[in-house]
């Protein structure tokens, strides 16, 4: 009774106008309207906290890459630097003299080659060794775990070097285990069909570390809950590793295949140390080729300035130390070259 009394009044004193009456903001319209103005202030500090790095991104990134298309149609040398408008549009004729080029197309191929074989062994075989590690070995899994991260820690020229006595016909680790059986260890690096499948066992085998440790990563963030599951309802290893491991670790695999695919192409110091291209440019990669053409000469349509940085001579032009019987020394380019 006394419920339907309040009521009543407030009824009243509304009608009366003497009551409060409902604020609009209250409604479903000023909730809309409150959320929009918090979306708005997260769009804007969330714009705030990335104009640094959009601007450093823009001025070190963004207008580098479009100011080098723009020069690539043009006939821009080492003149133009002080004078960038007296360079002049020549169309295409960069790209046609490029493509008409043996050698950087040898090279193009290589990189592809490269890629295309180093790539998945690497990103495989570093799944398998870290589904091995995090499953299958209890006992000194923090020594593997460093065993197969240390090669990437370490220079990469070292790395280079080493494998290359390793590889050496003649005094080699691996000439020293043929010989252990009667047998004579090709000249792996002195092949033109055994250059390049080297090049990749030692890359796989120095970037290994990497992708293990992701994979780690991405293994241990699967939850236990789902493995366990998958075991009671009678699902075998290869099971959960095709319908669980696999889909739940599906960007990690990405991410791996992305980094390792850009470091991949980028490669540069290991054939440059071990077989600086050769044996007759088989191993010669895009990056050395470019190199080459701005040691040896102008690029097309670069500039008649003769070059600067010291001149690197390619396998064919360079007796292989084992075989000339003379110290072997590393002459890295200087920088900027």
């Amino acid at each position: 009774m006394s419920t339907t009394t309040g009521k009543a009044a407030r009824t009243a004193e509304v009608r009366a106008g003497t009551g409060d009456f409902p604020h609009p903001a209250d409604g479903p319209e000023g909730s809309r309207r409150r959320r929009k103005s918090s979306m708005g202030v997260q769009n804007v500090a969330g714009w705030l906290f990335s104009t640094p790095f959009l601007v450093l991104f823009l001025l070190f990134m963004a207008v580098p890459i479009l100011a080098t298309l723009a020069m690539s149609f043009t006939d821009f040398g080492l003149r133009n630097v002080t004078r960038p408008l007296d360079a002049n549009f020549i169309g295409f004729e960069n790209y046609v003299n490029l493509f008409n080029d043996d050698k950087f197309l040898t090279s193009l191929f290589n990189t592809a080659y490269f890629v295309v074989v180093g790539v998945p062994l690497t990103v495989f075989l570093g799944l398998f060794v870290a589904v091995l590690l995090n499953n299958g070995i209890d006992r000194a899994r923090t020594f593997f775990r460093v065993g197969f991260y240390a090669p990437v820690v370490t220079t990469i020229v070292a790395v280079a070097v080493v494998w290359r006595f390793v590889l050496d016909p003649s005094d080699g680790l691996v000439a020293a285990l043929f010989s252990e059986v009667g047998l004579t260890a090709p000249d792996f690096l002195g092949s033109e069909t055994l250059a390049m499948p080297s090049m990749i066992v030692m890359a796989v085998w120095r970037n290994l570390g990497t992708v293990m440790v992701l994979f780690i990563a991405g293994l241990q963030a699967i939850p236990t809950e789902v493995r366990e599951a998958a075991r009671l309802d009678g699902a075998g290893l290869w099971q959960e590793f095709r319908r669980i491991t696999v889909p739940l670790l599906r960007p990690t695999l990405l991410y791996a295949t992305v980094i390792t695919t850009i470091g991949y192409l980028n490669v540069f110091e290991e054939p440059f140390v071990m077989t600086q291209g050769g044996p007759s440019d088989s191993t010669l990669n895009v990056r050395q080729a470019l190199t080459l053409s701005h040691s040896e000469g102008p690029a097309a349509g670069a500039s008649e300035t003769p070059p600067t940085g010291p001149h690197v001579h390619s396998a064919d032009s360079r007796p292989h130390p084992a075989r000339a019987g003379a110290p072997w020394t590393c002459a890295l380019p200087a920088r900027g070259v």
